[in-house]
C-alpha cells in the first residue's frame, strides 16, 4: 500500500502525517548539508533516532565524512583518529561549521585506548573501522572501549566488513583475517560473532543486522545496538 498523502494548499503537502512545505526562495544543497554521510547512518537519522541534544563520538573519524550534518545541526560532536593529519582536518572543519566546539573534542587517539570518561556519549559511530583490526583481541578491545564510553540508552552504530553472504568467496589467511576478491585483506566478522558481542555487553539490536554485498567483491554489514 502506498503512502497516505493529501495536498493541504499550494505550498504544503502531507505525507504519512508529515507536513512538507515548499520553499521557492532557496534550495538545500544536500551534499553541503550532509557531507558524505554513510547512507545507512542517514537511514537511522531518517528514522528519528538522533536529536541535537545527543553527544556524538565518531570513533575512527578520518576527515569527518560522517560529521558534517552533526556539526551543522548543533550536536556536541567529538572524534578520535590515529591520524594527526585527519584530526587536524576535522578541527578545521569544526571551526568552519561549529566554531563554538572546543578543539580538544577532536583527538589523536586509538579507538581501543580513548581518554574519554565512562558513559560520555549518546551515540558512538564506528564507520568502516572495525575491519582494520589486527586480530580478534584488537577487535574486542575496540568494541569494548566504544561500549565503555556509551551512555545507557545510547546507540552504537557500526558499519564493518563481514563474511555474511561471501563465505565461499573469501580466503582465510589466519584467524579472522581474510583475503577478499577485491584484493584487500580484512578482519571479517560473521553474524554469530556480532550476536555474541550483543549478548556479552547486554545490549539489544535496534533492528536486524543488515548486509550489502558489493558486486561479489566484499560484504558490508550494518550493526546497530542499543545499550541497556
Amino acid at each position: 500500500m502506498g503512502a497516505c498523502w493529501r495536498l493541504s494548499n499550494a505550498d504544503e503537502i502531507t505525507i504519512g502525517g508529515m507536513a512538507l512545505k515548499s520553499d521557492m526562495t532557496s534550495r538545500l544543497n544536500l551534499q553541503e548539508h550532509f557531507g558524505n554521510l554513510d547512507i545507512y547512518l542517514f537511514d537511522q537519522l531518517l528514522k528519528g533516532r538522533f536529536t541535537p541534544q545527543m553527544r556524538v563520538l565518531d570513533a575512527g573519524c578520518g576527515e569527518g565524512r560522517n560529521l558534517v550534518y552533526f556539526l551543522r545541526e548543533g550536536y556536541e560532536v567529538f572524534g578520535v583518529d590515529k591520524s594527526e593529519a585527519a584530526i587536524d582536518y576535522v578541527r578545521r572543519l569544526a571551526t568552519l561549521l561549529a566554531p563554538e566546539l572546543p578543539q580538544d573534542n577532536f583527538r589523536v587517539e586509538a579507538v581501543e585506548k580513548m581518554a574519554f570518561a565512562d558513559v560520555s556519549f549518546d551515540l558512538v559511530i564506528s564507520s568502516a573501522v572495525l575491519h582494520f583490526a589486527d586480530d580478534e583481541d584488537h577487535w574486542q578491545r575496540m568494541v569494548g572501549e566504544m561500549w565503555r564510553v556509551l551512555t545507557p540508552g545510547g546507540i552504537f552504530f557500526a558499519r564493518l566488513a563481514s563474511t555474511i553472504g561471501m563465505e565461499e568467496k573469501v580466503q582465510r589467511i589466519e584467524g579472522r583475517r581474510f583475503s577478499l576478491p577485491d584484493g584487500s585483506d580484512r578482519f571479517l566478522v560473521d553474524e554469530e560473532m556480532l550476536m555474541e558481542a550483543v549478548k556479552h555487553y547486554g545490549g539489544e539490536l535496534i533492528e536486524p543486522i543488515k548486509t550489502t554485498i558489493v558486486q561479489s567483491m566484499r560484504s558490508m554489514t550494518t550493526w546497530c545496538v542499543l545499550k541497556g
